[in-house]
């Protein structure tokens, strides 16, 4: 059994209280020391800051405007030698390889052995990548046959007013928002529908949900 002193030390981020704690415990059971729980990206981005945890255990959906991977941005910036193992029960694709771009050590889905999050946890604190099978298996297939995620082919400006469109703003609505002119607006949303082949506002929600941007 591990001595205190050498235990990981492990932060938890997630805005569902009986998973968190369901985690915690196992986590607990199987030597390591959980030293917070986080219930909102900010709350995980401060508690970092604050414990300086060996590794964040950070779920991806949260009920705010910002998310885990907004949260996982911030800490890496500041502290670039972070440890993240992403946990979510969101398994698109794009997502899955987004994590991992940022920066993340592992991704495991919440249906997860406890087993397998502690040994994400232990490769991440080892500075290991660590892929659960299936999910090595759908990074492959997305390399070979390449990415064709909204992610991959808009830039920032495309990507957030892509959003938007998605969740049913008009282009009105959506230059409001961005204090941006109407006729900004029309040029961006017509590249990028013409880019991604979206033009009727169902198939463009369908595609921000397949990929992750926006919840169902």
């Amino acid at each position: 059994m591990q001595s205190e002193q050498n235990k990981i030390r492990v932060l938890l981020a997630d805005d569902h209280p009986i998973v968190m704690t369901g985690f915690a415990m196992s986590l607990s059971g199987l030597g390591m020391d959980v030293v917070g729980q986080a219930k909102t990206p900010d709350e995980a981005a401060a508690m970092y800051a604050e414990l300086r945890p060996d590794v964040l255990v950070l779920d991806i959906r949260f009920g705010t405007e910002l998310t885990g991977l907004d949260a996982a941005r911030g800490i890496l910036a500041q502290f670039p030698a972070a440890r993240i193992v992403f946990l979510s029960q969101f398994d698109q694709d794009s997502l899955i390889k987004e994590t991992y771009r940022i920066g993340a050590r592992a991704f495991v889905t919440k249906d997860c052995d406890p087993a397998d999050l502690a040994t994400a946890v232990r490769h991440a604190h080892a500075d290991k990548l660590y892929f659960l099978p299936q999910i090595a298996e759908r990074l492959a297939n997305l390399s070979v046959r390449g990415d064709v995620s909204p992610q991959s082919q808009l830039d920032a400006r495309g990507l957030e007013i892509f959003k938007l469109m998605a969740e049913g703003l008009t282009n009105a609505e959506i230059a409001e928002k961005l204090n941006l002119s109407a006729k900004t607006i029309s040029n961006i949303s017509q590249a990028v529908k013409e880019k991604l082949g979206v033009h009727r506002q169902a198939y463009i929600t369908r595609l921000a949900v397949k990929h992750g941007l926006i919840e169902p």
